[in-house]
């Protein structure tokens, strides 16, 4: 494989690249090419004769590794989505940016066993090598952070590869934290540095961003954050499209679910929310997401609807129907050859 060239960007711009609405995700694994790109720092300049991952902190044994060295090292291919958590200050608002990937790389695991984490380490910081300002605050590198005894538990990699092919520049190249289950945000480009602490990151992407608001408590009276990791159970209809005209007939209505510890069921409803269907769902196969269908006896011939799907995991976690960054997708459609002057607007809808 070629090495990738620089970015085409311009050092330091923030970059930003949704190709893809949920209608257009008809191949299990998704292009390269319609990979979305959120980039508030820009592309850094690397060279890749001086770049290094560090990893020290709170272990016994630091160490420093090259590429090459990264590339000598047993290699994991694993299969899984991968899903934007959008911005960060609209927790509330769906965005439905999410693809299927196949990530190559080291199990950060396999790595970290040569270093010997301090058992008092609790979290693991990620240090990405873009820098700048972000809405006139100065940012020296782009950091995240991780729970230590995730590491394992959700398989996190140091990726070099997607799809078989060199990481693009603008994806991360040459090493980026893969943390199949998380959102994309805690994933961090240009890896250069994994530092162990007792704490937290003080950093303006774990402090400031990314961290979801918590009802109260008795603990918390005036309520509390909660960090953007996990991937909340979600769910998209791919076809029909939204705003599609369906004929008279049998129509199948299927899309895509994930949640990180797999799908359980999905529903469906092809009368705007006012009856459910069990949709057919295929296995968890891995980290990938899932697909289902339902066959929909259509025997319309004008007037509109709105279909919708709902997946619950295994725990019975379920999509909320609305509030919330994986509420319930919807899709309007109509029947006949007469386009609805309206649709209905709802902030579910793309």
């Amino acid at each position: 494989m070629k090495r990738p060239l620089s970015s085409k960007s311009p050092p330091g711009a923030p970059m930003r690249h949704f190709p893809l609405r949920p209608h257009h995700l008809l191949e299990r694994v998704t292009p390269v090419k319609d990979l979305f790109i959120l980039s508030p720092l820009g592309a850094p300049e690397i060279d890749l004769e001086t770049w290094r991952l560090t990893i020290d902190g709170m272990v016994e044994r630091p160490l420093t590794l090259t590429f090459d060295d990264i590339l000598r090292m047993p290699k994991r291919v694993v299969e899984a989505f991968h899903q934007c958590a959008g911005n960060p200050r609209q927790w509330n608002k769906p965005t439905r940016r999410i693809t299927n990937l196949v990530w190559g790389g080291v199990a950060l695991a396999d790595v970290l066993a040569r270093v010997n984490i301090d058992p008092k380490a609790r979290f693991l910081w990620s240090y990405g090598m873009d820098h700048g300002l972000y809405q006139d605050t100065a940012i020296d590198n782009y950091i995240k952070d991780l729970l230590v005894h995730e590491i394992s538990a959700c398989g996190a990699l140091l990726v070099y590869e997607v799809n078989g092919e060199f990481l693009p520049p603008e994806n991360g190249f040459p090493l980026r934290l893969v943390v199949p289950g998380y959102y994309a945000t805690n994933s961090v480009k240009w890896l250069c540095r994994l530092h162990f602490a007792e704490e937290r990151s003080k950093g303006y992407f774990t402090t400031v961003l990314y961290n979801d608001p918590t009802p109260p408590t008795a603990d918390e009276p005036n309520g509390g954050i909660r960090p953007v990791w996990e991937i909340a159970t979600e769910s998209v209809i791919v076809s029909p499209a939204q705003k599609a005209r369906v004929a008279p007939g049998m129509v199948d209505v299927w899309g895509w679910a994930w949640a990180r510890d797999g799908v359980e069921s999905v529903k469906v409803s092809t009368d705007s929310g006012g009856t459910w269907q069990s949709a057919d769902l295929e296995p968890q196969r891995g980290q990938s997401w899932q697909k289902f269908h339902l066959a929909w006896t259509c025997d319309r011939e004008d007037g509109q609807t709105v279909l919708m799907s709902c997946a619950t995991d295994r725990y019975g976690n379920s999509q909320p129907a609305t509030g919330a960054r994986n509420a319930i997708y919807s899709v309007p459609v109509f029947f006949g050859d007469r386009v609805p002057d309206s649709f209905p607007q709802n902030e579910n809808e793309i």
